[in-house]
């Protein structure tokens, strides 16, 4: 591990993630220590982490690193690896465009989820092509207590389960996956949204991420709903050649998703720098080995 760590701090929507800033994939990042990273109380603190690297320098990105200068090595807030995060594609941008890398416009980052284009628009917000959804097969129930309710399975490049619900307080604290059934349907776990109407074209949301609990805001999520909601509402871009655009609400500020006739899925939101230092080797060494 290199003698001295330098790490930021961002958030988009409060979807808050560590920065560790790493092109030539010299820093070992075992998820020890990216849990003590993410730690709250004892560590810097955050829903996950982004570890930059160039995509040539990092065995799993270096298949795209033609179409994609860096990869977005992100982690779970308990150390474990994730495909992909909506809202760390939007900071993970931002951090490459405050360290001078790229410019206002367009660019592309490498992600376990495969190459997403992201635009840096002058008013400050980022938008993220985040792919197509994918159905998968099966019906699916989540469970809070004694409450179910059938879910709608999504894939966004990672799994989620949509729940409408009549009040967003029934899905309890979040401090624990919700169950789902069947258990076969989610083998490496799963994200679960409750989701309420606001009004037309407007809903909003709570999430439970995999890996971190109850988090202010899921980008990938927030596509998730998006576009449940729209099946939901009888809307196919891809079937009507109309896209369809929904506001999501989510608990740290608001998303603007918007899936085209094509059936490609475009996020919108902030995205922001809040802090910048140098990490403790010494601290992370014995948080490490604890």
């Amino acid at each position: 591990m290199s003698t001295r760590i330098a790490f930021l701090k961002g958030h988009g929507t409060e979807n808050d993630f560590v920065i560790v800033p790493d092109p030539e994939n010299a820093i070992d990042l075992p998820p020890a220590a990216v849990a003590a990273l993410c730690d709250r109380r004892a560590g810097i603190g955050g829903d996950g982490l982004l570890h930059v690297v160039r995509s040539a320098a990092h065995p799993e990105a270096e298949g795209m690193a033609a179409e994609a200068e860096w990869f977005m090595d992100y982690r779970n807030g308990d150390g474990s690896v994730a495909e992909m995060c909506g809202n760390g594609v939007r900071v993970f941008a931002r951090y490459l465009q405050r360290a001078g890398h790229v410019t206002e416009g367009d660019l592309a980052v490498a992600t376990r989820g495969g190459v997403k284009t992201v635009h840096l628009a002058k008013n400050g917000d980022v938008t993220v092509g985040m792919g197509r959804a994918v159905f998968p097969a099966g019906d699916v129930t989540v469970s809070v207590g004694e409450r179910s309710w059938p879910a709608r399975n999504v894939n966004m490049g990672n799994p989620h389960a949509v729940a409408f619900v009549d009040d967003l307080s029934h899905a309890g604290d979040l401090l624990s996956p919700p169950p789902f059934s069947p258990a076969g349907a989610y083998p490496d776990g799963v994200n679960v949204e409750f989701v309420v109407d606001r009004g037309p074209g407007h809903v909003a949301l709570r999430v439970h991420e995999r890996g971190s609990g109850e988090t202010r805001s899921c980008g990938t999520g927030a596509c998730a709903v998006a576009v449940a909601t729209a099946r939901r509402d009888g809307a196919d871009p891809t079937a009507t050649g109309t896209p369809v655009t929904y506001t999501v609400d989510v608990p740290g500020g608001t998303l603007v998703i918007t899936e085209r006739s094509d059936g490609e899925i475009e996020m919108t939101g902030p995205a922001v720098i809040v802090a910048e230092g140098e990490i403790d080797l010494d601290w992370l060494e014995a948080a490490t080995s604890v």
